[in-house]
């Protein structure tokens, strides 16, 4: 009696390669799609790596070195002195006084930004009629030249014959030199700050509100809650990203105040107005491009320190929700 003889196997479907298996396969239409957009890339990554990364490069190694402006012609000659650009900035006594005015500036200037914009924002926000005509009346100052405009403010407050000054003449106040006086140059120059930056954060705080839905609101109301309760316990928690944004790029830009000082008080009286990038751009003009370098990265750093307590202010709350 024979065994008994086995089936056959039955042949089954093929079986996927396994994964993480490199495939020397290309599809030639890819690597051309690839080769395309480098090709279109190109002129982009030159300039950019020519006129953007490469001076910032050059002026972080500046930075670190005792270059002056009779070293253009020799710039290989100039000697590395480390840290001690930075050190003697932390020891300069201007340096420490314009890094106390641009503190001024951005505690001033942020807080008052914000707040005029909300108002304005939520006010627009509540009208039906004319709100287009609002918002761009707001926001022209924005488009119109910051030297223009500082010019005219200027005229605004001028001892004698300003706007300013004969408005609290006619009431009997003798008004005081607005930009000659190192107590009142500094708020004044904020004041004309907050009326031509607050239209950008208005329009950004706008859409922010016209996201809210309007049933929270309203099942906010029907609960009894007041309008500011409203306001402060549904309003401003949900629109948090947006402040978050609106104090992000207001603070970088008081941290960068530059063009008011320069056109309305020359950095006078006293220093009572000039920034560290007014500092920075006085170190530029006097030669000491070091010594500018060292400085305008101190301003970096600041700029990312304050970026960072204002994601943590703002940011940390809504990621814990």
């Amino acid at each position: 009696m024979s065994a008994p003889t086995s089936a056959p196997p039955v042949p089954g479907p093929p079986r996927a390669p396994e994964r993480g298996t490199p495939s020397r396969h290309v599809d030639p239409t890819r690597r051309q799609q690839a080769v395309a957009a480098w090709v279109l890339a190109l002129p982009f990554v030159v300039l950019f790596v020519v006129f953007s990364l490469g001076p910032v490069l050059a002026s972080l190694g500046m930075s670190f070195t005792d270059m002056r402006r009779t070293d253009i012609r020799d710039p290989f000659a100039v000697d590395p002195v480390g840290l001690d650009n930075y050190v003697a900035l932390v020891q300069d006594p201007l340096f420490r006084k314009v890094t106390l005015n641009t503190l001024l500036y951005l505690l001033l200037g942020v807080p008052l930004t914000m707040a005029v914009a909300l108002a304005v924002a939520v006010g627009i926000n509540r009208i039906e009629r004319f709100r287009g005509f609002f918002r761009v009346g707001y926001y022209l100052p924005v488009v119109t030249s910051i030297v223009a405009v500082s010019v005219v403010w200027k005229y605004l407050y001028r001892d004698n014959g300003g706007l300013f000054n004969t408005v609290l003449g006619w009431v009997g106040i003798d008004g005081p030199g607005w930009l000659d006086s190192t107590t009142l140059s500094l708020p004044s120059l904020v004041l004309m700050a907050v009326w031509r930056n607050f239209g950008t954060l208005m329009v950004i705080f706008l859409a922010g509100l016209q996201t809210i839905p309007q049933e929270v609101a309203e099942a906010a109301e029907v609960d009894g809650a007041s309008g500011w309760s409203r306001f402060r316990h549904v309003t401003l928690p949900m629109l948090r990203p947006t402040l978050l944004f609106g104090a992000v790029i207001t603070g970088l830009g008081y941290l960068q105040f530059f063009e008011e000082a320069f056109v309305m008080t020359k950095g006078g009286p006293l220093d009572a107005t000039r920034s560290i990038t007014y500092f920075t751009y006085d170190q530029f003009g006097f030669g000491n491009y070091g010594y500018a370098a060292a400085a305008s990265y101190l301003l970096f750093l600041a700029v990312v320190l304050l970026t960072w307590v204002q994601f943590r202010w703002l940011g940390e709350r809504e990621a814990a929700r």
